[in-house]
């Protein structure tokens, strides 16, 4: 038998580590599962999870329903949320991540954060709605309300998800065995807790009025999250400003710290990546690019979806495409309300 190459035993060991280093975001392949899961023996057959997510599957049945539903949450959320942007968010698509997300790039910073985010969100929120019979409403807050405000409800129990999303989502991290590279693994937990930190900063007092014809006398309140679009558009935010670092040596251990800055400790709210993206005009399978081809753009924005962004300065082509809307739409007192159907006919462009 010959033995393998040095070349390619190192390309090898590249393949592995970048399979590790994305080895945390893997539970994210729940998005395409279908069956409902409601035996313990379905837990192994679950895309995507580590030994002790499995465990954890087989403890709380129940729990890995709301999981599958913070995956598809996580995947619509970031798609939705980059829809405008040359990176699209596409190469979500678990489980055949792309390298933009393999390679530690802001892209791969964005996914985890929100990934962190949008499982305690959905865990939360499922305490909140009883679809969790391990945990109930959040607690009341401790502080008297101003007058004509009361303390009510059902607030959405944030500690309880903060826990669970946390040891679920961060566990393959944490395991013993090497997940790959110690920098990768420091920089996917901080940029985790950063999206865990937005998910605080989004919790609000909701409130709901009572009094004799919609007076609002007084308000019934109650501590509740907002929605996960919004908690990705902070997080969007910190995308485009997040920073570039290096693992250097600060006192007695190494830590990440910002590559063209002075020394300084990274922040506790930014997101950090180690390796600088694409431009993601072209396809490029090596560098994880899809490419812009065929991506609709518009003409008279000034922004990141105008057409002189989107197609990098290859030029579009327009099409025309009809629309039908509701139009001349009438209220008949006192309870309905009746339209017409009308067609128009739209110019669209796509990038060459």
């Amino acid at each position: 038998m010959t033995s393998a190459s040095p070349s390619r035993t190192l390309r090898l060991v590249a393949l592995v580590l970048l399979s590790q280093q994305c080895l945390a975001i893997r539970w994210l392949a729940l998005s395409q599962t279908t069956e409902h899961i409601n035996k313990t023996q379905q837990c192994k057959m679950l895309p995507g999870l580590v030994s002790s997510q499995a465990q954890l599957c087989r403890s709380n049945l129940e729990l890995m329903q709301v999981i599958v539903q913070a995956a598809r949450e996580v995947k619509k959320t970031c798609q939705k949320s980059f829809a405008d942007m040359r990176w699209n968010c596409s190469s979500i698509d678990a489980p055949k991540y792309l390298p933009d997300l393999e390679r530690g790039t802001r892209e791969s910073a964005f996914v985890y954060a929100l990934s962190a985010a949008a499982i305690s969100h959905t865990i939360a929120r499922a305490c909140t709605t009883g679809d969790l019979k391990l945990c109930s409403c959040g607690p009341t807050p401790g502080e008297i309300p101003e007058p004509g405000y009361r303390w009510g409800g059902c607030a959405d129990n944030l500690h309880y998800g903060l826990v669970v999303g946390s040891k679920f989502s961060d566990s393959p991290l944490k395991m013993k065995r090497k997940s790959g590279l110690h920098t990768n693994k420091l920089m996917h937990l901080h940029n985790s807790e950063v999206g865990r930190q937005a998910l605080k900063a989004a919790l609000v007092m909701k409130c709901k009025c009572h009094g004799v014809s919609g007076s609002c006398s007084i308000r019934t309140c109650w501590r509740g999250l907002q929605d996960l679009k919004e908690i990705a558009m902070d997080l969007k935010a910190k995308y485009l400003s997040a920073t570039k670092v290096v693992h250097r040596p600060m006192g007695m251990r190494k830590q990440l710290v910002p590559k063209d800055i002075d020394i300084r400790p990274v922040r506790e709210n930014e997101l950090v990546y180690l390796h600088s993206s694409p431009d993601f005009c072209t396809r490029s399978e090596k560098l994880g690019s899809v490419g812009t081809q065929d991506r609709q753009c518009n003409k008279t924005s000034s922004g990141s979806d105008s057409c002189d962004l989107m197609c990098c300065g290859r030029g579009y082509n327009p099409y025309t495409e009809t629309v039908a809307e509701r139009c001349h739409c009438k209220y008949h007192w006192c309870c309905y309300v009746t339209c017409k159907k009308c067609e128009r006919i739209v110019e669209r462009y796509v990038c060459k």
